[in-house]
This record gives C-alpha cells, sequence and structure tokens, in this order.
C-alpha cells in the first residue's frame, strides 16, 4: 500500500504534525498508533502550558504555541471547547540560587515579549493566598500561562485533520521500518507494509525504539513520572503552584479536581506508567509543606505517564542525518503537550523545504554529537 507521509504516533505532536501538513496541501498523509489518540504521555500528563523558561528556544516555542491554543478553538473550528485556563504559573523560588536564576529568566523571557515579572513573597501570597509563605522565598508569574484539556485540544486537531483527508489507523503497531538509498521506504505494521515517501518519528516515549528500526540512534530514553488527581472542591486557586527545587506543580483544573505531579529522580529508563505508594506519601508531604489547605483534601486517583528525556531537557525537531525522509520529533522530556502546535508547524516546514519560523539549529540531533555545547535547560520537574 503506498503512502506519502506516515507520521508514527497519534499523541498530540502527531496530530499537530499532520495538521499543520495537510493545512498546506499535503494529500496521502497517514497516522499509524499503537493505541488511540491520547493513549500515550498526551492522555496522561498534566497539561500545564507555561512560557517561563530558562532557555530561548524553549519560551520561543511556548510563547508562540500559546498564541496558537488561544485561538485553537477557530482555528481549528472546533464544536466543543478546549477549556484553556489562562490564569497563570506562579513558580516558586526557595533558595537564593533559584531567586537569582529567576531574575535572569524573566529579563530573558520579558525581553522575547513574555509578560512574567518577579514577585515577592507577599505579592505571591495574593496571588495565591493558601501557600504556607515559610516554604518558599519569592516567585515568578506570568498571567498568560495556563492549563488546556488534553483531551480535547488533542481531538480538535483529529478533527481538523480528517476534515483535511489525513488517514489515521490506530490499534496497529509498526514492527519494522525497511531502509534503501538512504531513505525509509517501508513502514511494516503487524497488519500491512506500507510504501512510503517520507517517514515522522512522534513516537513519543517509544521514538529511541522507532529510530532503532530505521538504524538511528536517537539519543532519549523514557522514564515513569506520576500525578495524582484530588477531590473536586469550590474554585480556590487560578494558577499552576510549581517548585523546581521541591519538584512539584499543582493545578486546579475547571471541575475543581487538584493535579499534582512530581518527577521521581530515582526512576529507571523504562515504559513503566504504573504509580507507587512511595509517590503518595513524598507527595504528600510536599503539598502539607507548600499548601497545607490543598493537603486536607482526598485523594480520588493516581497514575504513571511517560516523559521521554533527551539529555538536555529540550526536543528533538529535526530531519536525520543518516536518513533523506526520515523526521523526528521527540525528547520533549515531559513538555510535548505545551509545545505541540510548534512542533507540527516547525516539522511540517522541515519536511517541505520551507525556512523554518524559527531558526532551530539547536534543535537538531546534530546538537549531541559534541555534548559539550548542549544547553540544559534547568525549569523541569
Amino acid at each position: 500500500m503506498k503512502k506519502n507521509i506516515c507520521i508514527i504516533g497519534a499523541g498530540i505532536s502527531g496530530m499537530s504534525i499532520a495538521y499543520h501538513l495537510a493545512i498546506q496541501g499535503v494529500k496521502d498523509i497517514l497516522v499509524i498508533d499503537k493505541g488511540y489518540f491520547t493513549n500515550g504521555a498526551t492522555g496522561r500528563c498534566g497539561a500545564g502550558v507555561r512560557q517561563q523558561w530558562q532557555t530561548k528556544m524553549n519560551c520561543l516555542l511556548a510563547k508562540m504555541s500559546m498564541e496558537f491554543f488561544e485561538k485553537a478553538n477557530e482555528i481549528l473550528d472546533y464544536d466543543d471547547d478546549v477549556e484553556l485556563k489562562q490564569e497563570g504559573y506562579l513558580i516558586l523560588a526557595t533558595t537564593i540560587e533559584e531567586e537569582n536564576q529567576f531574575k535572569k529568566n524573566v529579563i530573558l523571557q520579558n525581553r522575547l515579549g513574555i509578560p512574567s515579572k518577579v514577585v515577592n513573597r507577599k505579592e505571591a501570597l495574593e496571588i495565591v493566598p493558601h501557600l504556607n509563605p515559610d516554604s518558599f522565598l519569592s516567585a515568578t508569574f506570568c498571567k498568560t500561562d495556563g492549563h488546556l484539556n488534553p483531551f480535547k485540544m488533542t481531538e480538535a486537531f483529529y478533527k481538523a485533520c480528517l476534515r483535511l483527508g489525513v488517514e489515521f489507523h490506530f490499534f496497529e503497531e509498526v514492527k519494522d521500518l525497511e531502509v534503501n538509498d538512504h531513505k525509509v521506504n517501508k513502514v511494516i505494521t503487524d497488519k500491512e507494509i506500507y510504501d512510503v515517501s517520507v517517514c515522522i518519528n512522534a513516537a513519543g516515549g517509544y521514538a529511541s525504539e522507532i529510530g532503532k528500526m530505521a538504524d538511528i540512534d536517537i539519543p532519549v530514553f523514557s522514564e515513569n513520572h506520576e500525578i495524582l488527581a484530588t477531590e473536586p472542591v469550590e474554585p480556590m486557586q487560578g494558577p499552576m503552584v510549581m517548585s523546581f527545587s521541591k519538584n512539584i506543580y499543582c493545578q486546579q483544573v475547571p471541575h475543581g479536581a487538584f493535579l499534582i505531579g512530581r518527577s521521581n529522580f530515582n526512576a529507571l529508563p523504562s515504559h513503566d506508567m504504573s504509580s507507587s505508594w512511595e509517590f503518595l506519601d513524598e507527595m504528600s508531604q510536599t503539598v502539607c509543606d507548600i499548601m497545607p489547605k490543598i493537603g486536607k483534601l482526598n485523594i480520588v486517583r493516581q497514575w504513571g505517564g511517560s516523559y521521554n528525556m533527551s539529555k538536555d531537557h529540550q526536543p528533538i525537531i529535526s530531519k536525520s542525518i543518516e536518513l533523506d525522509n526520515f523526521y523526528m520529533a521527540c525528547g520533549f522530556s515531559g513538555h510535548g503537550f505545551m509545545l505541540a502546535p510548534m512542533t507540527g508547524l516547525l516539522i511540517s516546514e522541515l519536511v517541505l523545504g520551507q525556512k523554518p519560523v524559527l531558526n532551530i539549529e539547536t534543535l537538531s540531533i546534530k546538537r549531541f554529537l559534541n555534548d559539550k555545547k548542549i544547553n540544559i535547560e534547568k525549569s523541569v520537574v
């Protein structure tokens, strides 16, 4: 079976790539996923969208993605609502080192047009009154950061893709890629063999495995990160509250529940997406320390999700070095959801030979040929 473009992965990145190619008139696009859309990391993420980063590229990707999210219902002609809650991110500084770094971050962010600001403890408490004032020194705040419904946002892309003629094959697993003359010629699944002109790896947690099928070493790995959800309560917190040093993000979603997540620094590379009592114990202590009022809420459920990690915590949005028609969008390090609109646009520009709207040389896989040159993004939970 012949296909022009094959996208492996139907998370929000794959959906956005398909949409941005189709909207430019590309025909015969196939998206393959071994599950259903949002089956992987997208459906398990915290779905926060922030522009407060330490590296210039992540700031730009996030800012331009937010501009898309703000108009997503109209752009995608969605018959529902993606539920953008744009009430900000409050990022707590708990050490002198963080305070100093956050001041530098805000200078960078403001220079790029992101309306973040440094706030003192009193000002932070005016924004989120139930914070424990003894748990932090100061904070930064960006009023245009926020939260989305990951299922509805992905569905909005999906429905737009269907209208544009994109074909989806769900519950179909890619087993191998056939390479000839420096190109991926065939995508082999458990159901079919496809002759392809272009292959795009948007496989999320399985991006490395897809790369190996084409004899490409993609320096990413997956690890489990966990989240819990509380019972729904009346609105009491507008912004996402986050602390890198205390390893927590906490957001009240529109229906009233709190989503609270953290990294597991002891996690080994794997595809495990279970959740543990250790996570619940550690998270409970952190929540009670920073936001004791939330610590009194009942927990409804907890789960694990997959972070596809790169060495520098920045994405790989790149054409392959070895193959002429193999592209990759992976290594988002837990932030693929919030960067998805720009991921789709940039990959479509690479595929179509257009000049990217951003200079993305720093996101090329080539940067890992010399690890000394990589710029590590430290604003990660």
